[in-house]
């Protein structure tokens, strides 16, 4: 069974806090071996690089405001984020994007923060790790407009339509899926079109501690990277691919696009 890697793991979560050596290794067991560190905020950053450089042979990181933290962005936020960036050299610049569901932060507050990270990304030649939900016209008008500059994108935990994906795909956009694929009854339109994304696009994710799998067997109440086994089963499955095929292309596509 070849290895594979789990793009998005919220490690930073306090729900990690008391057992992430047993969650690492049980992983590395089950053949996952690199893990995607996903900051949210710089509040997340100390933390963050205390437990990358605890497992740097097997991680990469990014360094980012989410949308639902895009409120706390203003001009003296954004300096200290580029010194932070410039500082720690991150794999990738996010999570960042639009998110019109929770709508936690204005769509004013969303849409500069976004723009002003894609505009970091750019300056310093870094791939942007994207979140869209409920905002997909919005969002890709911004990517559009940046699309010749940005070095290149993966538009995590995909949930949408044929059309939204190849809006994606037109623009070199790789796809990251989570296990929300493994939920037939809130999840036809993806199940549908996850045949259509390219094998050499693809990039798989668990978003733990969040997105467990709804058929999951032995469920507990916190996602974890081992059970990309199973999210990279389903996605075979349902893509009419040999699982080892699509394990190592979805590896290499991570490693590569992270340059991990």
């Amino acid at each position: 069974m070849h290895e594979i890697a789990d793009i998005a793991c919220n490690f930073t979560s306090d729900r990690f806090d008391n057992d992430l050596d047993e969650i690492i290794d049980r992983a590395i067991a089950n053949h996952i071996t690199k893990f995607g560190l996903i900051c949210s905020r710089l509040r997340d950053v100390d933390k963050l690089l205390e437990i990358y450089n605890r497992y740097s042979k097997n991680m990469f990181f990014t360094i980012g405001v989410h949308p639902h933290h895009a409120n706390e962005i203003n001009a003296e936020y954004l300096e200290k984020l580029k010194e932070v960036i410039n500082k720690n050299n991150p794999h990738a610049i996010g999570e960042t994007g639009l998110d019109f569901f929770r709508n936690l932060s204005t769509y004013e507050e969303q849409m500069y923060a976004f723009e002003e990270q894609i505009k970091i990304a750019i300056d310093t030649n870094k791939p942007l790790f994207l979140h869209q939900r409920d905002s997909h016209e919005d969002f890709i008008k911004i990517l559009r407009k940046y699309s010749s500059d940005i070095s290149k994108a993966v538009v995590h935990c995909f949930t949408g339509t044929q059309k939204q994906l190849d809006d994606y795909l037109e623009l070199d956009c790789y796809i990251g899926v989570t296990g929300w694929i493994c939920d037939e009854k809130r999840n036809v339109e993806l199940r549908k079109t996850i045949k259509n994304i390219p094998l050499e696009r693809l990039m798989i994710e668990t978003d733990c501690p969040y997105l467990i799998p709804k058929n999951l067997p032995n469920k507990s109440n916190r996602n974890e990277p081992s059970n990309l086994n199973h999210i990279a089963n389903e996605i075979a499955f349902l893509m009419e691919v040999d699982e080892d095929s699509l394990r190592k292309e979805t590896y290499a596509n991570s490693v590569n696009f992270f340059d991990a």
